[in-house]
């Protein structure tokens, strides 16, 4: 089984669209059943609260269930229990690094490092367009999954 923690500053908006996408992404290949994948926060600012309007709103529009989502703060404890650490701009990668003991086994990317056009994923938080956010989430499973299929 993959196990796959997509990683932002607060998991209302980014890491969580990741997460959701993603298992959708999966399920629809068939291949849920190979795939274990959460999404956590680098901060503490949003624990317990619920998924922002605006991704609410495009996994809706998808059809995607997200109800018992909660935003939590990753942990030290689980750099050994995923083999992947998907963040979605360099400031969650540095606190991913320091917030798991540093990346020994290199588990530690960018979700858009997958791409062929590397950038970090809108924040929509400030730019309050999620849109382009679904856009680069999906842009980066896309890649990142080809990336685990191929293994390069």
């Amino acid at each position: 089984m993959i196990r796959i923690m997509f990683v932002c500053h607060g998991n209302i908006c980014r890491s969580t669209m990741a997460e959701f996408l993603m298992k959708d992404f999966v399920k629809k290949l068939g291949k849920e059943n190979e795939f274990y994948i959460e999404s956590s926060a680098t901060s503490t600012e949003e624990i317990g609260n619920p998924v922002h309007y605006g991704t609410a709103r495009i996994l809706d529009g998808l059809g995607i269930d997200y109800s018992k989502k909660r935003a939590k703060q990753l942990r030290l404890s689980d750099y050994n229990n995923f083999d992947y650490f998907i963040g979605m701009d360099e400031y969650n990668r540095r606190n991913m690094k320091r917030m798991l003991g540093g990346d020994a086994d290199n588990k530690v990317s960018l979700l858009l490092d997958y791409t062929d056009n590397p950038r970090e994923v809108a924040d929509p938080w400030y730019t309050g367009n999620f849109k382009i956010t679904y856009d680069d989430v999906m842009e980066g499973i896309k890649a990142f999954y080809s990336t685990i299929l191929t293994g390069k």
